[in-house]
């Protein structure tokens, strides 16, 4: 009996094991393929992800090459590599409607279709009339010798530079009846403004990339250009001194033509409103005297009668200390030679050393204009006898300076390594329009020690010619050499 209720038991269980088996491999079929799934889904992602950091980047590319271009020291600057009228001349505006393009196509494809393969709608949808002025040039990707590589670059088709207004950002800069302006923005260093005079102008860069499989990014940099910190100028000369080493002036005595003039003038030489800044500023009290009267081997503004030709914020002659307001950081020797080497850091041009005749040469070889400053520098002494040339932007001596009557200058001029201003030639009667600064920080071309400045001297023959020298911030405002171009904003634009 009992044999027989185990048979019967066994009986029933038959299969048990087959049921098992089948909802064991069931289950490890659903995991395997939730897995399968799962790991589909993050490929998917992380090609995305790939395609998307990929094409950001592509586009990114295109937004710095083409801020860098636009600094003048870039070895592929667009100064260097693209010829005149591309850009605007240096302190002239881009005007609305002014659109330059860098085009960067593929292997198989051609420059010229890339506007049309790769429409710019962006433009549209921020400007409502059609750009004026177009040019375009080629990515340095498609330059040598970085063409010649067999690496690809980046996969940016196309970067698009031009000028902003308050309509085109939408954006109500001057509050006043919204942003229907269409002047061009500039940047005061905290606002934009549509006033010129605030700043430099605000440009908009915009990239767009493309990969293969499809995926676009379109980014856009709003930028404005970033200037070499300079000294203050608080006076049309400045002539740098410290309290055991003073200042020594010499003007002409004999040329009621000569005049030093701190009363702010625009870059046409009409004055500017309320704008008025020292006639020739030191740094210590005993200087104004020997500024005025003569000391350490000046002889001053003397006679007297010559003082009513030195006007600006004070009384005539208008010789002010203005150390107390000058930064106390830029008063030594060490900090002024780190300036210097700064400034020859961005020069556009380095004039040869040599006599007054290679000099000179040199000077007029650079085509300097009000639409072509530069930023010249002379590592040594510079010899403009006979000149009888205008210059334009930002000249440093570190040398002697041999200034005659018939040198002008528009912009600004730093005579800061030997500290010494004189003359050979007396006649003509060009004149200086922007501000001088004279500092002597080093001796026979070694640097002095910390803190105290040496003598900054200006030696004039009493009978010289030459009409003076004029403060103009407008002058001095165009003769700022670029750093950078400072990004004001960054975004990505959606794609439809």
């Amino acid at each position: 009996m009992k044999s027989r209720n185990t048979i019967r038991r066994r009986q029933r269980e038959t299969g048990i094991a087959l049921l098992i088996s089948i909802f064991v491999l069931l289950l490890i079929s659903v995991v395997a393929i939730a897995l399968i799934v799962s790991s589909g889904t993050e490929s998917a992602l992380a090609g995305n992800y790939r395609s998307s950091t990929g094409v950001y980047y592509a586009a990114l590319a295109g937004l710095e090459e083409g801020r860098g271009r636009l600094l003048d020291r870039d070895p592929n600057s667009f100064k260097n590599t693209v010829p005149a009228g591309f850009l605007p001349a240096p302190g002239t505006q881009w005007d609305i409607g002014y659109v330059r393009y860098v085009l960067n196509p593929g292997p198989t494809e051609v420059a010229t279709d890339i506007l049309t393969t790769y429409p710019d709608n962006e433009y549209a949808t921020e400007f409502t009339a059609a750009p004026l002025d177009i040019q375009t040039t080629a990515s340095i990707w498609n330059r040598d010798p970085l063409n010649g590589l067999n690496v690809p670059g980046p996969l940016y088709k196309w970067v698009r530079i031009n000028a902003v207004s308050e309509k085109s950002l939408n954006v109500d800069v001057d509050s006043v009846g919204g942003a229907n302006s269409t002047t061009p923005l500039y940047y005061d260093g905290v606002h934009f403004s549509n006033s010129s005079s605030a700043g430099p102008q605000v440009l908009e860069i915009t990239s767009f990339a493309t990969l293969p499989n499809g995926s676009q990014k379109l980014v856009q940099y709003l930028v404005t250009a970033s200037p070499l910190a300079l000294p203050p100028f608080l006076a049309a000369l400045t002539l740098a001194g410290s309290s055991g080493n003073g200042v020594a002036f010499s003007p002409p005595d004999s040329n009621p033509s000569y005049s030093v003039k701190g009363n702010d003038q625009d870059c046409n030489g009409s004055p500017v409103g309320g704008s008025a800044f020292a006639a020739v500023g030191v740094f210590t009290n005993s200087d104004v005297t020997s500024v005025k009267t003569g000391g350490n081997g000046g002889a001053g503004i003397q006679p007297p009668s010559m003082w009513q030709y030195y006007t600006g914020l004070g009384a005539w002659p208008d010789v002010e200390d203005i150390g107390s307001s000058f930064p106390a950081a830029l008063q030594t020797p060490s900090r002024l030679n780190a300036l210097a080497q700064t400034i020859i850091q961005s020069a556009d041009a380095i004039v040869p050393a040599g006599n007054a005749a290679t000099q000179t040469s040199f000077m007029d070889s650079l085509n300097m204009s009000p639409s072509t400053m530069r930023t010249v520098v002379s590592n040594g002494d510079l010899d403009l006898t006979h000149w009888g040339n205008t210059g334009y932007g930002l000249l440093l001596v570190t040398g002697n300076f041999t200034m005659d009557p018939d040198n002008g200058w528009r912009g600004v001029i730093l005579v800061i390594g030997e500290g010494t201003i004189d003359n050979k030639d007396k006649r003509g009667n060009r004149e200086i329009d922007g501000a001088v600064f004279v500092a002597k920080t080093n001796s026979s071309g070694v640097a002095l020690p910390d803190p105290d400045l040496g003598s900054a001297t200006v030696i004039f023959s009493n009978d010289m010619g030459g009409t003076g020298i004029r403060y103009s911030s407008c002058w001095i405002q165009k003769a700022q050499p670029i750093d950078s171009y400072k990004v004001l904003s960054f975004h990505e634009i959606p794609q439809p």
